[in-house]
């Protein structure tokens, strides 16, 4: 009976010193965690935007006759490149032979009439009338030769421009007519080529507003050079002009049109291809580019990014970012010059809490901004 007590004494004393030694030891305090930081900075940085087009042909020329006949002979190749004034189609020109070769008869006999009148007028030996009348036919007869002529050339038909024809629509033996709707072959320059371009007005609204505000350094389409991807994915090798924007918007689409004007010399490019067009717009001289990996999205989809400010806490900003160049986004607001972004280590990083900043890896080894 006097053990168990002294045995229960001494379990007291012993927890009791327990419990005194552990409020003596304070608990440890975790360093800030490490993140990986690059200092933003502004940079000239040329802006482009890719844009669907279509391929359409520098000039167009539907050939149709201008008298009626029997086709005789077609004196091209289908497909072959034509040159402008090169005989295309002849017509059979008997018919239109022998009008010339009577008016030109009628012609001969009226001036010699004309002339032996006039000689008779000075003398007064016939009526003013008669010799007001041999004129007249006179006039009429050299109006009615250049006519047979003009009509016996038009048996010839020729190439109004210089350019690749396509399939002829009728054979040898046809019969012609000169107000017929159907084209006897069509005409297309390729070289150079035109690529149409559709652009949001949105887009162009913006891209206007950039330049007012003197944030975008533009020289006007005179200056805006294009480049072209192929439907395959293809990059064609040479590079085309800017020529003009269309002064509406179409309706049904809420976009206008852009025209570029494309060297094709080999003739890679065919009328109604799609294509992608890179369109130069301008230079931004004092851009902010933020690494992609430094940005992400709130639960209402808006980029955020978090910053150290100079008291080592990391910060959350809400960016508008207008595109992506390149593995960085183009920020218009809320990050500026001398901002540290958080890039590596993010998932340690806690808003308005302490971090260590330190240059990002890629920084060191000469990757960064």
């Amino acid at each position: 009976m006097g053990l168990f007590p002294r045995l229960t004494g001494l379990a007291l004393c012993l927890a009791a010193l327990s419990l005194a030694g552990c409020g003596h030891a304070p608990p440890q305090k975790r360093p800030p965690p490490d993140v990986g930081v690059v200092v933003i900075r502004a940079q000239p940085v040329l802006l482009t935007t890719v844009l669907p087009g279509r391929t359409d042909p520098f000039a167009t020329a539907d050939i149709r006759p201008q008298v009626s006949g029997i086709l005789k002979a077609r004196l091209f190749t289908e497909g072959a490149i034509v040159k402008q004034g090169q005989a295309l189609y002849q017509i059979d020109p008997a018919p239109y032979q022998a009008a010339y070769d009577n008016a030109a008869a009628a012609l001969v006999t009226d001036k010699a009439k004309a002339d032996r009148y006039r000689a008779l007028i000075k003398q007064n030996a016939i009526a003013l009338q008669d010799y007001d009348d041999a004129e007249a036919a006179y006039k009429q007869a050299l109006a009615n030769v250049e006519t047979a002529r003009i009509n016996l050339e038009y048996t010839r038909i020729t190439a109004p421009i210089t350019g690749i024809i396509g399939r002829s629509s009728v054979t040898v033996g046809a019969l012609l007519t000169a107000d017929q709707t159907t084209a006897l072959a069509t005409i297309q320059t390729l070289d150079p080529i035109y690529v149409d371009i559709t652009q949001s007005t949105t887009e162009l609204l913006n891209l206007k507003a950039a330049v007012q505000q003197g944030t975008l350094v533009n020289k006007g389409p005179a200056d805006a050079r294009a480049t072209l991807t192929l439907d395959n994915g293809t990059p064609f090798p040479t590079d085309g002009r800017l020529q003009f924007s269309e002064v509406t918007v179409d309706p049904t689409t809420g976009a206008v049109t852009l025209r570029a004007i494309f060297p094709n010399p080999d003739g890679i490019l065919l009328p109604g291809m799609f294509v992608r067009a890179t369109i130069i717009e301008g230079v931004d001289q004092n851009a902010i580019l933020a690494p992609q990996q430094g940005i992400s999205r709130n639960e209402k989809g808006d980029p955020t990014a978090l910053i150290v400010d100079g008291k080592g806490i990391a910060r959350l900003r809400v960016l508008k970012t207008s595109r992506a160049i390149g593995d960085k986004w183009l920020v218009s607001d809320g990050l500026k010059v001398g901002d540290r972004l958080i890039v590596e280590g993010l998932q340690r990083a806690t808003p308005d809490a302490p971090v260590h900043a330190v240059a990002a890896s890629f920084v060191k080894s000469g990757n960064g901004s």
